[in-house]
């Protein structure tokens, strides 16, 4: 499930459910043809359009997308995403960073960092299996690893404090 916003103004819900496409829980039956790496031909309700990526950054979730010549600026947020924002966790960046918390119940599977090692921005931390998915916590801003409270194979609760900057 990933909640997209278009141009700041227009929020959809979509899913995909095996080969079948959900947008705010509707089926969309269209026919979607890639021709070339970053351009797409779409038919949907007998209309054709033309969808080009003109850019993309997977780590920040968001796209430009050109639709029959009109740019449309897309974001997303993913399951967890949204978790974080219901946890105010999605503001770490904005305030100094001190510490990182679990998002939510689960198993960690690698450490990736070690004590007093310099972390940037978006630098993966730790994995976390939660619901059978193995989840990579990166760091949420430019820090220094004081302390690590965790180690592969650890059950950590949601809110658990596993790392101090």
């Amino acid at each position: 499930m990933y909640k997209i916003k278009v141009n700041n103004k227009h929020d959809f819900e979509v899913d995909r459910k095996g080969d079948t496409l959900l947008v705010n829980n509707k089926t969309i039956d269209a026919d979607i043809k890639q021709l070339n790496d970053l351009l797409y031909h779409v038919i949907n309700e007998n209309s054709s359009y033309n969808a080009e990526v003109v850019s993309f950054d997977r780590e920040a979730k968001t796209a430009e997308i050109k639709v029959n010549n009109n740019i449309y600026t897309l974001t997303a947020k993913d399951q967890f995403d949204v978790l974080l924002d219901k946890m105010g966790l999605s503001n770490l960046m904005a305030a100094k960073v001190s510490e990182i918390k679990a998002p939510m119940p689960g198993m960690v599977l690698k450490v990736l960092v070690e004590e007093g090692a310099e972390v940037k921005k978006g630098e993966n931390l730790f994995v976390l299996e939660a619901m059978k998915m193995e989840n990579i916590i990166k760091s949420p801003a430019d820090v220094t690893v004081k302390n690590i409270k965790i180690k592969p194979g650890d059950k950590v609760e949601k809110g658990q404090i596993l790392m101090m900057f």
